[in-house]
Parts: C-alpha cells; structure tokens; sequence
C-alpha cells in the first residue's frame, strides 16, 4: 500500500492510497475523507485541489480514452472509489478498500457542511431555463450556502466559451468548493484544463449528484447500495439511458478485473 501526501491544512494524516486499474485509490472510510476535505475548503486552502470518484463505468472509458486525458484523470489529487464492484475487486486482488467513497455522497456531506459554516459553494450543471427552480431548491435543502449556480448548453465545451465563462464564475465567488455536474468526460476535462487558474479550493466532478441532493432522484435503498445493486436500481429507473453504461460497459468491467488477476499472480510467481 503507497501513501498520499495530503496537502497541508488538509489533514496531519496521510491518505493512503491502492494501486487498481492504473489508479492510485484513496483507501480511506466515507467520514475520514469528508471531514479531511471540508477542513481543507475551510481553511480557504489554495491551490485547487480536484477529486474523482471513478465507477466501473469510468474504468472502462478510460480504456478508450487517449492519454490527453487518461494521464490528468490518473493525477487528480483524489481518487475515490466510487462504486461496490470496485471495492470487492480490490479485496479480490488482496488490495482492499475499507468502503466505497462516491460523490452522490460527498455532494451530500459537503454542501450540508457548507450549508452549516456559510461557505460559498459554485455548482456548474443543470440544465439552461432551470437556474430559477435550482437555487429555490438549494435554498430549501441547503440553506445558509451562498451559492453560485451555472447551468451551460448541452453543447458545453470544457475550453470554449462556456468552459471560460464557468471557469470566471468560480473565480469571481473564491468559493470553498466547486461541483462539477456535467457528466464524464466533460467535468473532468473542464477541472484538469483550469485546475492552476482557480481560485477555490476543492473541484469535485460529481455528475448526477446534484439530482439526488436535492431529491430530484431517488437513490436505491440503503440495502440495496450496500449490496452493490445501485447500479440495478438506477438501470431499472432510467434502463433507456443507462443501459449501455451498465450492461454493455459493466460486461467489460470482467475483462478488465480479469487482466488484473493475471498481472497479480505474475507478480507473486516473480517474487
């Protein structure tokens, strides 16, 4: 197990982290990384640090994705699992995880803190025509939380104008913490592209947890996502949209879990 140097004011620990799937892992419990984070936001903490929460979804696009964007993703500052398949594939391959950490939750965790502390928060997501309803919601879940709120086209360009226009939102509120909602890859490129030129301390790419931290969307059962059947709940509740996420991308996930074992016995036959 490797260590992860957690920036000063974030913690006087250390994250420890797991090598899986090309990917330095945060093996750290959901409450250890919230509370590390928001200590980080309010100590007005610079530079901006930026937090993935790879799913197996994510671990197969990252197989067909090029290294422009393959190399920043492996970089980020922190790397949650988010998903239970990835945790029992890292106990299966003697690496485990103590628990997954998934942004649906660290959305949660975090805007309730900054909720409690006023700390202003930026949210890039949503969709245009729906900023009014979005702030009346987050007022009501969230109130106390100055809130900059910027919901950009369905043809958002992480560097074109939109990206900018985001990127001088953020700078213009200094917020503790900014949440990407955009979907994969779009949030993570906009974060890796204008990561150095932010002035905020935490960039969480959280994709549909806005949804469902504001109960747009109901989350499964806490039965149900401690089984690791999140994933069928979500494919059930939305199967036209989710489908090749979960069926077809999930089907892969085995290739990959496959090669995995393959690299780790070599190793242990090589000692």
């Amino acid at each position: 197990m490797q260590t992860q140097a957690v920036p000063a004011g974030l913690s006087t620990t250390e994250f420890p982290t797991v090598p899986l799937f090309g990917l330095d892992i945060c093996a750290v419990r959901f409450d250890e990384a919230a509370d590390a984070l928001f200590a980080y936001a309010s100590a007005g903490a610079r530079p901006a640090r930026v937090i993935v929460t790879p799913n197996v979804d994510h671990l197969v696009r990252l197989q067909d994705a090029s290294a422009e964007f393959t190399e920043p993703y492996r970089g980020a500052d922190y790397i949650f699992a988010d998903g239970m398949p990835v945790v029992w594939a890292s106990r299966l391959l003697g690496r485990p995880l103590p628990e997954r950490v998934t942004g649906a939750d660290l959305f949660l965790a975090l805007a309730q803190k900054a909720s409690q502390a006023g700390m202003p928060v930026t949210v890039i997501g949503g969709m245009p025509g729906q900023e009014e309803m979005l702030r009346a919601a987050f007022a009501r879940v969230y109130p106390g939380m100055p809130l900059e709120l910027f919901c950009p086209s369905m043809q958002f360009d992480p560097l074109g104008a939109e990206g900018i226009e985001a990127r001088d939102r953020v700078n213009r509120q200094r917020p503790g913490i900014v949440f990407i909602c955009l979907g994969m890859p779009k949030q993570e490129r906009w974060a890796f592209a204008w990561q150095q030129q932010l002035d905020a301390s935490l960039v969480l790419c959280v994709g549909a947890a806005m949804d469902f931290a504001l109960g747009f969307k109901r989350r499964a059962p806490r039965w149900m996502q401690k089984a690791g059947l999140e994933w069928f709940w979500r494919l059930a509740s939305e199967p036209h949209r989710l489908w090749r996420r979960y069926i077809m991308r999930g089907s892969r996930f085995v290739g990959l879990l496959a090669r995995e074992l393959k690299k780790n016995s070599k190793g242990k036959a090589g000692r």
